[in-house]
This record gives C-alpha cells, sequence and structure tokens, in this order.
C-alpha cells in the first residue's frame, strides 16, 4: 500500500494505513486489547499527557528494545500521541509488569538507516518513520 498524504503525514513520516482503521483501531480495538497489552509479547501501553490540555493518555502501541533504546514503529504516520510525546520530551511506557520512563525522544524518517535497532525495526523502517527514545536508568 502507498503512503498517503493525510494530515498526520509529514515529510519522512508516511502514513501506511487507511483512515478507517485509525478509527476502528481507536474505537474498539485499543479499548479492547489495553487491558492486556502488558502481557502480550511486543505490545505495551503508553502513557502521556496533551499538549495542550495536559490531560492523561494511554495509547497501546508494539514496542522493540535493544539495550537502553525503545523503538516504536509510526505506520499510523505522526499520530497525536507522538505529537504529545514529542512536545514533552518524555513518556512512560508499562512493559509487561514493569514501567519504563523514556527520554530524549527522536523520530528516524522512513528509509533512513536504523544502525542500533533491532531487525525488525531497521525492516520496517525502509517505509515506515520510527520512533526512538532512551530508557532512563
Amino acid at each position: 500500500m502507498a503512503a498517503k498524504n493525510l494530515p498526520q503525514s509529514t515529510p519522512g513520516v508516511p502514513v501506511l494505513f487507511p483512515p478507517w482503521l485509525d478509527r476502528l483501531q481507536m474505537k474498539y480495538m485499543n479499548p479492547l486489547v489495553r487491558p492486556v497489552a502488558r502481557y502480550l509479547p511486543g505490545t505495551a501501553v503508553i502513557k502521556h499527557r496533551g499538549r495542550k490540555s495536559g490531560k492523561p493518555y494511554e495509547t497501546v502501541v508494539t514496542t522493540y528494545r535493544k539495550g537502553d533504546l525503545m523503538a516504536i514503529v509510526l505506520g499510523h504516520g505522526k499520530a497525536d500521541w507522538v505529537k504529545n510525546v514529542l512536545a514533552a520530551g518524555e513518556a512512560d511506557v508499562q512493559l509487561f509488569r514493569r514501567e519504563l520512563h523514556l527520554t530524549s525522544p527522536r523520530i528516524i524518517p522512513a528509509g533512513a538507516a536504523g544502525e542500533g535497532l533491532p531487525w525488525a525495526v531497521r525492516l520496517q523502517g525502509r517505509r515506515a518513520a520510527v520512533l526512538v527514545a532512551d530508557i532512563a536508568g
């Protein structure tokens, strides 16, 4: 599927999924998966605050970890949760029974070499952007 030119699509951060899938996922899938996400391999809940409202949000994401780096492939483009994390400069991730604090979030554009990232992220990063953050010790 070709990258779409949608509002959350910015240069280097293409949207790979159609808007109807985003709505379906936010309305039905995320509420079902959120309670068990921390127990499913590869899924986690990222906790962030709204840029303007300051309201706390929780979003289900697929994470990849290598050492002190956490990577999240951005198939849905630069969604609101991504903008919130970038604006705050930090977020918390509930991964299994551990809560990790992420700092220094940054976006690696689609097609860029993801040196030091897990193999699966480098493979997906050919077509999608990747949010990378450091795990605070």
